[in-house]
């Protein structure tokens, strides 16, 4: 089932990468703003930039405008997406917190449902992916880049799910995002102690892949990981993939508005509240 799926969709697809200059910038009225494609012809390769100032908070028009530009690249039959950031300091803040704070439920619902299409778009794209962390990636911003396949992170940044600093409590998916890449144990110290990983320790305990000096150097590296894939069918790669990634996605697949109650119930209990507005008044004396 899963394969003749796949089979079928994939026939469907055109590619787009016909020549022309060696990097161009695909972009529609919707994604032109807050995400940009470039695509570098030589290689087929597509870098999907966030460019949401000053931190590219996860907000509903930022998270729509990256699935609908992963839905594009991979389309599009690019070979490969390198997912990075246009700020030389921070990948992506996570989630829009102001969201979640006293929230209207109907909009939350819509903010939590795109948070979860937003991961299933990435963690289950069919082509080869690669973030290239040129900026602190806490939170929302870590899910991203867990959801790739490789992570090359600059030196004198951290990454990690800090949840519990701000009295949140993460559903099981983004668990298994972490799981998937981490070994359980630290796993579980990390997420309960809100912990965030500087780069070389990050890169000890595998979160990431490689480091890189600068982003030029990061995008590179990514490129030179999904370039190991040439010699793969892609159409048997991106089975081989989605099969071996079936377990992360089965829980919220076969429950999402199960995992949809369970975050709105959460989000408006005065426990929650309260640890976020102390966060986030935390937040405002740092500046």
């Amino acid at each position: 089932m899963l394969r003749n799926t796949l089979i079928n969709g994939v026939r469907g697809i055109k590619p787009i990468l016909c020549g022309g200059q060696s990097l161009r910038c695909l972009a529609t009225a919707e994604n032109s703003k807050l995400t940009t494609i470039e695509v570098d012809d030589k290689s087929g390769i597509a870098t999907l930039s966030m460019n949401l100032p000053p931190v590219n908070t996860l907000t509903m028009d930022l998270m729509h405008d990256l699935i609908d530009s992963i839905n594009q690249i991979e389309s599009n039959k690019s070979r490969g997406l390198i997912l990075t950031s246009s700020n030389d300091k921070v990948f992506s803040a996570g989630l829009d917190l102001n969201e979640l704070l006293n929230p209207e439920v109907d909009r939350l619902r819509l903010f939590w449902t795109r948070f979860q299409d937003l991961w299933l778009a990435l963690h289950l794209c069919g082509i080869p992916t690669a973030a290239a962390i040129n900026g602190h990636a806490p939170a929302a911003g870590c899910v991203l880049a867990t959801a790739c396949e490789y992570r090359v992170m600059l030196p004198n940044l951290f990454i990690g799910i800090h949840a519990t600093r701000f009295s949140f409590v993460i559903s099981k998916w983004m668990m298994n995002s972490y799981q998937s890449v981490l070994p359980r144990r630290i796993v579980e110290r990390a997420l309960n102690q809100g912990k965030l990983f500087p780069t070389q320790e990050a890169l000890d305990v595998g979160l990431i892949d490689e480091v890189s000096c600068s982003k030029e150097e990061a995008l590179a590296k990514c490129a030179t990981f999904i370039g190991t894939f040439e010699k793969a069918n892609p159409l048997a790669r991106t089975l081989t993939k989605r099969m071996c990634r079936e377990p992360d996605v089965r829980d919220l697949l076969n429950d999402r508005a199960g995992d949809l109650k369970e975050c709105v119930d959460y989000v408006t209990t005065p426990l929650f509240q309260e640890g976020l507005c102390a966060h986030l008044e935390g937040l405002k004396k740092r500046k």
